[in-house]
C-alpha cells in the first residue's frame, strides 16, 4: 500500500483523526510525538505507526487524561522513547508502562459506526473530543465534496445515530457529545438553507407537529430545497395546530412538510385539515401537497393530496416536481 510506504501528510492525518492540523503540530511541538519520517525541511510524513500513536493520543485525551500523560502513553504505542517536558528538546527514556493499545486506524473513538465513510469517522472523533471547530470544518468539507444529500445520508446521520446508540446502551452517556454535534450539524444546514433562496414563488412550509422536537431532518430538507433554488418557510419544532393552519392559509404554499419522529406525534386529523386548506382566487383555488415526513407516520394516514417519501432524496424529488422552478416563478411576474 502506498500509504504504508510513503506515509501521509499532516493535513490528511488531521482529517482522519477529526482534529485540526494545528492540533497535530502542537502535539509534536509540546509533547514530542512527531512523525518518524520527514521529507527535508518542514514536510512531515506520517507512517502507520505514527497514526496509531496519534489515534491513542486522541482516545486518551477524549477520555479526560491530561495531554502530557496521554502523550507519554501514546509514544509507547509506537515503541519509541518519550520526551521529558521538564527539559524541553531533550529526549529521555522512561520506564515502560502498560497501556491500552490504540484502536485500529479508522475507528470512531468507541462509537458503534460500522461500515461508513472515512469522513464519518473523523467527525465522530471530533465529536467525542468536543472539538467544535473541527466538527464545523469537517461538516462543511463533506457538503462541499459530496453535496448536501450524500453528506446528510452518509456522514451526518450515521454519526448522529452512533452517538445516540452510545449513550442509550452504555453508562458513557455522551449526552454532551450529541448536543454539540447536533448544534454543529444544524449550523451547517442552516447556513446552506439561507443561501440563494428566491424571493418569489409559492414556498414550501416545513413544520414539526405539536409535541415534536426533532428538527434536524427538516433543516436538512430546507437546505436541500434551497440548493435547488426553492423558497421555504421553516417553522421548526412543536408548531401548535392552530398556528400551523394559520401559516398555511396565509402563505399559500405549494407543499407542506409535516415531520413526525414517533407515532405519538403523528396527527392524521391535522394532516387532513392542512391538505384541505384552499387558497387563491375564487374559481381557481388550490390546496398544498402534504408531505408526511418521518418514521412516525403510518401508511394508513395517506389520503388524496398526501405523499409519504422515504428519505431526503425522495422528498426533494417529490417536492421539486410539485413546485414551480425558480425560472418559471420569475417569468410569471
Amino acid at each position: 500500500m502506498a500509504e504504508a510506504a510513503l506515509g501521509v501528510s499532516t493535513g490528511a492525518v488531521a482529517r482522519r483523526l477529526g482534529v485540526s492540523p494545528t492540533t497535530v503540530r502542537s502535539w509534536e511541538q509540546r509533547y514530542g510525538i512527531g512523525p518518524a519520517v520527514r521529507e527535508g525541511g518542514r514536510h512531515r510524513r506520517w507512517m502507520p505507526g505514527d497514526i496509531a500513536m496519534l489515534e491513542e493520543m486522541c482516545r486518551l485525551t477524549s477520555s479526560g487524561i491530561p495531554p502530557a500523560e496521554a502523550a507519554r502513553a501514546a509514544a509507547a504505542v509506537r515503541g519509541e522513547p518519550d520526551t521529558d517536558q521538564s527539559a524541553p528538546g531533550r529526549a529521555v527514556e522512561v520506564p515502560a508502562r502498560p497501556v491500552r493499545r490504540a484502536r485500529q486506524p479508522g475507528s470512531g473513538n468507541g462509537l458503534p459506526l460500522g461500515a461508513v465513510r472515512q469522513e464519518c469517522r473523523g467527525l465522530a472523533r471530533a465529536a467525542v473530543r468536543l472539538d467544535g471547530p473541527a466538527m464545523d470544518a469537517l461538516l462543511r468539507q463533506a457538503v462541499d465534496a459530496h453535496g448536501l444529500v450524500t453528506a446528510w445520508d452518509e456522514v451526518m446521520v450515521p454519526t448522529l445515530h452512533a452517538v445516540g446508540r452510545k449513550w442509550e446502551s452504555t453508562e458513557d452517556r455522551y449526552v454532551e457529545v450529541e448536543h454539540l454535534l447536533s448544534w454543529h450539524v444544524s449550523t451547517v444546514l442552516r447556513r446552506a438553507a439561507v443561501t440563494g433562496i428566491p424571493a418569489d414563488g409559492p414556498p414550501v412550509v416545513l413544520a414539526c407537529l405539536p409535541g415534536e422536537q426533532h428538527t434536524l431532518p427538516l433543516e436538512a430538507l430546507a437546505a436541500g430545497l434551497a440548493e435547488r433554488g426553492l423558497p421555504t418557510r421553516m417553522f421548526g419544532a412543536a408548531v401548535p395546530a392552530e398556528a400551523l393552519r394559520a401559516a398555511v392559509a396565509r402563505s399559500g404554499p405549494a407543499a407542506v412538510v409535516l415531520w413526525s419522529q414517533a407515532r405519538s406525534t403523528a396527527d392524521g386529523v391535522l394532516a387532513r385539515q392542512v391538505a384541505a386548506t384552499a387558497f387563491g382566487l375564487k374559481g381557481a383555488r388550490t390546496a398544498p401537497l402534504v408531505v408526511l415526513a418521518g418514521p412516525g407516520w403510518s401508511p394508513r394516514t395517506l389520503t388524496a393530496g398526501m405523499v409519504r417519501p422515504h428519505g431526503l432524496r425522495e422528498a426533494l424529488e417529490v417536492i421539486s416536481a410539485r413546485c414551480p422552478q425558480p425560472a418559471e416563478a420569475g417569468s410569471a411576474n
